[in-house]
């Protein structure tokens, strides 16, 4: 199934303008030197974490609390070398057993967030689904480049489906897989080669090909190149020598869709991203695997993270909720 929702051009430009008054100059100042630091490609570590401090700062202040969980739970799931912090959203009216679970993966490039960063959308998610959220806390590039992240959320989503969650309700016959930009990345990744054991993929703006960094058909939403000025900075600092054609880099070139999960796909009409999500959304149905898309004509990368600014930031992780439980249950 497609859903495609089609909005009005003129209240939607309006909502996005007013976003932007809300953010206001923090936000330009941000872009701007996101895009001068990184053109230079000769970033040390304190400017990097500079910059992951102020998108702290920015969700902070623009995203809205979620609603309160009946229990939030954060604990190690343990490995050799580095135990991956986790972090567990219990709903009110989720299962007092063992029940479904999504594992979520939050975005940033690779480079920057976390599960503070992402909590907001989390806790959106789990109320709607009435359903635990698995939030991972993985390692990030440049200090652990590819393929630290990954290896991190591999072992964490191989962890629920031996069974090691059941002690903290985690059904591992009833789990889901899910993340925005980058942690789309690995979301579509882990859905495909465990296709087998999951029951649903959200995939929220994602980042599925590292080959080509420039828009086939770029628009005016692509003149100042943040998303091409991003991306070699994701090629230099969490890519490094590894091979981009590999699925784990770009899942966008797997070949063997049939028999993954249901999935649900957001792109935005104001982000770079937005064909290869598309293209994707094509390849799984032409594999007949059930997706539910939404195009959201109006909005940029990110702005799940931004739900002050715009209030489809608070809708769009209900809707995707009622997808979990359609999905999951």
């Amino acid at each position: 199934m497609t859903i495609q929702r089609k909005t009005k051009p003129t209240k939607r430009k309006l909502k996005l303008e007013k976003g932007k008054l809300k953010l206001g100059d923090e936000e330009l100042n941000l872009a701007e030197e996101w895009k001068t630091q990184l053109a230079k490609m000769k970033m040390k570590p304190d400017q990097i974490y500079s910059i992951h401090n102020k998108i702290r700062t920015l969700t902070n202040n623009f995203d809205m609390p979620g609603p309160e969980m009946r229990d939030v739970l954060d604990f190690d799931v343990h490995h050799e070398k580095f135990p991956v912090p986790v972090r567990l959203y219990v709903p009110k009216g989720a299962s007092r057993g063992p029940g479904p679970t999504l594992v979520f993966l939050h975005g940033g490039g690779f480079v920057t967030c976390s599960m503070e960063s992402h909590e907001g959308m989390c806790l959106r998610m789990a109320d709607s689904a009435k359903m635990r959220v698995l939030s991972v806390d993985y390692r990030l590039a440049p200090q652990y480049p590819f393929p630290a992240g990954p290896d991190d959320c591999e072992h964490v989503l191989k962890w629920a489906l031996a069974g090691k969650g059941l002690e903290h309700g985690i059904d591992p016959k009833r789990l889901g897989i899910g993340g925005d930009s980058a942690g789309g990345t690995m979301s579509a990744y882990l859905a495909q080669k465990y296709r087998k054991d999951l029951r649903a993929q959200i995939l929220l703006y994602p980042l599925m090909q590292m080959a080509e960094i420039k828009p086939q058909k770029p628009g005016p939403q692509d003149m100042l190149q943040l998303g091409v000025v991003a991306l070699k900075f994701i090629l230099k600092y969490y890519v490094v020598d590894a091979d981009v054609m590999s699925t784990r880099i770009s899942p966008l070139f797997e070949k063997n869709l049939k028999g993954l999960p249901p999935a649900y796909i957001l792109t935005c009409g104001l982000d770079p991203l937005r064909a290869e999500g598309r293209l994707y959304k094509d390849y799984l149905e032409d594999n007949d695997v059930p997706v539910e898309y939404i195009h959201e004509k109006a909005m940029p990368h990110g702005f799940l993270n931004f739900s002050k600014a715009f209030p489809k930031a608070r809708t769009i992780p209900e809707e995707t909720g009622k997808f979990m439980r359609r999905t999951m249950s």
